[in-house]
């Protein structure tokens, strides 16, 4: 693996721990979740239920979360945001071990975590720009050892449920968090220019510019809208009903063992991102990401473990190409005075969707079945590639060297689109 030589610098080194050991606890806590749930006698609709409380409150709340971010220093608002979450995740490991924990309890907690994340996400678009020139080979460093992660989280979820209970995972996930508000204590970041220094607008004015921006981008908000189909039909429901099928099918191990192969398939996804730098990034990403279909396609077709297993990896790696791809677009494209705000609007409009079809997930397996929902997904995960590649401000959308750092404001006024789009439409 190659990477540039100025990547891997003290403030890049603290960030890539913190995102690297903080995913670890994340990729953990569904095999506990369902787990316990499970246990308790829940199904389908308890576990999505508890995922919908934590989803539907980060995408809420991230749109204010990116307001914030803009106006105050997004470091310190990081920090508090994952000093709030170890304190959500130990009460948690408590009620497990004590065996008090019930369904409103954890939906209570994932609710407030959720409103934490959303605190937290906006800083990470704006963060990448200041601590790495290699914008691309920075997004493309941290997926890959988030989707390592990905590979021993579950895995290690499972073995600490065998070992205890699924208090333990909440107990380790808790511990997480702490390492990543140490590590970005530790940063030192070059000065931020904040939105309340601009000229004292309201928090109001600033949400509505954040908006106008976010409008001002055909590419952007194309994808958005796609993205909210793809999270109703696929991957909402995808994350409820594939643990309930995997576990209730084949066991607890089983579904730790899916859930690594698409760590995997995300690894290798980030590892070919930092090397291929296409010109239009969105176009290729968008035909890399057809391989996703392959996740619902796999489970809901009833499919051997070690069939699913390769369909995971290839649903990885098309999902984490397809994230660097994206998220380079954005940092470099956007100007850095307004990243934190349309990177919520993005992100919010991404997952809004997805508590929907989580929270429907339970309802609709038990009015059409579980395979045939989840079949259903693997549909609209073709459908969705093939309409990003149909929609030109989305597929001609060129790449911008990809070290770029704070692009310079392109001024946006009502009816006129940014100089990238003019460009890309031409």
């Amino acid at each position: 693996m190659t990477s540039s030589p100025g990547l891997w610098s003290r403030n890049f080194a603290l960030f890539f721990t913190a995102r690297t050991v903080a995913k670890l606890g994340d990729m953990m806590l569904p095999v506990a979740l369902a787990a316990g749930l499970i246990a308790q006698g829940g199904g389908a609709g308890a576990v999505g239920g508890a995922l919908a409380s934590f989803t539907g409150c980060f995408a809420a709340f991230v749109i204010f979360g990116g307001v914030i971010a803009d106006r105050f220093d997004t470091r310190r608002l990081m920090i508090g945001a994952d000093l709030v979450r170890v304190v959500t995740q130990a009460v948690t490991a408590w009620l497990f071990y004590a065996g008090q924990a019930e369904l409103w309890q954890l939906c209570a907690f994932g609710a407030v975590n959720g409103v934490s994340a959303a605190m937290f996400q906006p800083g990470v678009a704006s963060t990448v720009p200041r601590i790495a020139d290699d914008v691309q080979g920075a997004n493309g460093a941290v997926r890959t050892a988030e989707s390592a992660m990905a590979i021993f989280g579950p895995a290690v979820a499972g073995t600490l449920v065998g070992i205890t209970s699924p208090g333990g995972v909440f107990a380790v996930h808790a511990g997480t968090y702490l390492v990543s508000a140490v590590c970005l204590l530790l940063l030192r970041l070059p000065a931020q220019r904040h939105g309340g220094e601009r000229g004292g607008g309201t928090f109001r004015a600033d949400l509505a510019e954040g908006w106008q921006e976010f409008r001002a981008r055909t590419w952007m908000w194309g994808v958005i809208l796609i993205w909210m189909l793809l999270m109703l039909m696929a991957w909402g429901p995808a994350v409820p009903l594939v643990a309930t099928l995997m576990i209730g099918e084949h066991g607890e191990s089983a579904y730790g063992l899916v859930n690594s192969a698409l760590g995997a398939g995300m690894a290798l996804g980030g590892l070919l991102a930092m090397r291929f730098r296409p010109r239009y990034p969105l176009r290729v990403g968008a035909v890399v990401l057809f391989g996703y279909c392959l996740q619902p396609l796999t489970v809901g077709a009833g499919m051997p473990v070690p069939v699913v297993m390769v369909g995971f990896v290839i649903a990885g790696a098309g999902m984490a190409f397809w994230g660097v791809m994206w998220a380079t677009s954005v940092q470099t494209q956007v100007p850095g005075a307004v990243l934190n705000r349309i990177h919520a609007y993005e992100v919010a409009g991404s997952i809004v969707m997805m508590p929907v079809g989580q929270a429907l997930a339970g309802p609709a397996a038990g009015v059409f079945g579980t395979n045939e929902v989840l079949l259903a997904g693997a549909v609209a995960s073709v459908v969705g590639p093939a309409t990003l590649l149909a929609v030109p401000a989305i597929r001609r959308l060129p790449r911008v060297g990809g070290t770029r750092r704070n692009p310079v404001p392109v001024p946006v006024q009502r009816g006129v689109v940014s100089s990238a789009e003019g460009e890309q439409r031409g």
